[in-house]
């Protein structure tokens, strides 16, 4: 079973959302809640950064910022550590698993091994944590998820991903995978079941001990 991270493991991204559109508006990009975690939410950081470039060329004009990630680090970080939770169930359900887990987040390395160790998660895990710095390409592509089956020695066809995102659905699927979608975390918005399952969930929960049903 692969986990993304960021609203899967750790209710992270309600806060990297937030703090992301507060910054962007400043600089005169402004995206709807809805529009936004569908085509953001799961990318690197590079990734990320290269559509806001393209954005900012297109409707503004000239250079997108150079400062923006250190100055989004600036906003994000300290709320990070001082606010971040583990999502309910995690650690209930990878001991009923009982099976080889990682994780596959697009998070940096360095960041993600920080959000499992102030969860208190990253034993569950360990040492098969990976992020978007292990492979050529992030999400949608399927490279992480690949690896991460490579590390567990698993065939993909009999992975279980579980994803909050629609990059992550659709990472899953290319990868010949099982992508179960993740509703559970804060920024969830009324219409994200809906997407996850459109762009190929085969279902979607929105509490961890759901998943225990798709088990037996």
């Amino acid at each position: 079973m692969i986990f993304d991270c960021d609203g899967v493991l750790v209710d992270s991204e309600i806060i990297h959302v937030a703090a992301e559109r507060e910054l962007l508006a400043e600089l005169g990009l402004a995206y709807e809640h809805e529009a936004y975690l569908t085509r953001f939410v799961g990318l690197s950081n590079a990734d990320f950064h290269t559509e806001l470039q393209l954005d900012y060329a297109s409707l503004i004009g000239g250079e997108f910022p150079s400062d923006f990630g250190s100055r989004l680090g600036d906003i994000v970080w300290p709320r990070i550590e001082a606010e971040l939770t583990a999502i309910d169930g995690v650690a209930d359900l990878v001991h009923f698993f009982g099976g080889a887990v990682a994780v596959g987040s697009s998070s940096p390395y360095e960041k993600l091994l920080k959000k499992l160790e102030l969860t208190g998660l990253q034993s569950l895990f360990a040492p098969h944590i990976y992020s978007a710095d292990h492979v050529k390409a992030g999400k949608p592509a399927p490279d992480l998820f690949l690896h991460c089956a490579t590390q567990l020695g698993v065939d993909p066809c009999r992975c279980l991903v579980i994803e909050d995102s629609v990059n992550g659905v659709r990472a899953a699927r290319a990868a010949g995978m099982i992508p179960v979608g993740f509703v559970g975390g804060g920024h969830s918005d009324h219409g994200l079941e809906e997407r996850l399952l459109a762009n190929g969930a085969e279902t979607v929960v929105s509490h961890h001990s759901q998943i225990r049903s798709l088990l037996t």
